[in-house]
């Protein structure tokens, strides 16, 4: 069986799929993995998340993000600060080593997304980002429980 290459759920599933191994090749020519440059890109946005924060938006369990925090800590990228009010809660922070690294991570952001965007113009860029935005946020709505939903499974 072939799969017709206007199939929606496979390109995007492949387009994906070739942005994952762009992003691994270049975050591991800079001795890095595309894991550790998502972790540095979410605490550059929102500094002082908890790992287990961390762990949800990276979909990973806690204890691969205490491991990818402590290769980031060793090389002084980005360091754990008490939590003020629960001692048990790890603060993640970014430390000064990390600023040119996330500089060069924006470069190789900019480049693919050229690469990706080759052959479009940007309205077509623009409604593609749109659709897939409206997407996300129905996929998203479905996998969240709702408040009814909830209720059922709890009594």
């Amino acid at each position: 069986m072939t799969i017709p290459t206007n199939d929606l759920l496979f390109l995007l599933h492949d387009v994906a799929r070739l942005l994952r191994i762009e992003a691994d090749k270049r975050a591991r020519h800079n001795g890095m993995t595309r894991a550790q440059w998502v972790m540095l890109i979410w605490l550059d946005r929102r500094p002082g998340l908890s790992q287990k924060e961390l762990s949800e938006l990276l979909e990973v369990e806690p204890i691969t993000v205490a491991r990818l925090v402590d290769r980031l800590e060793a090389r002084g990228m980005v360091e754990r600060r008490a939590d003020p009010t629960d001692r048990r809660i790890w603060r993640l922070h970014l430390r000064p080593a990390a600023r040119p690294v996330l500089e060069e991570i924006a470069q190789h952001r900019a480049k693919m997304n050229t690469l990706v965007c080759q052959g479009l113009d940007a309205a077509a860029v623009a409604q593609m980002t749109d659709g897939l935005a409206r997407m996300k946020a129905t996929l998203c709505a479905e996998v969240r429980p709702r408040p009814r939903e909830v209720a059922k499974e709890v009594a």
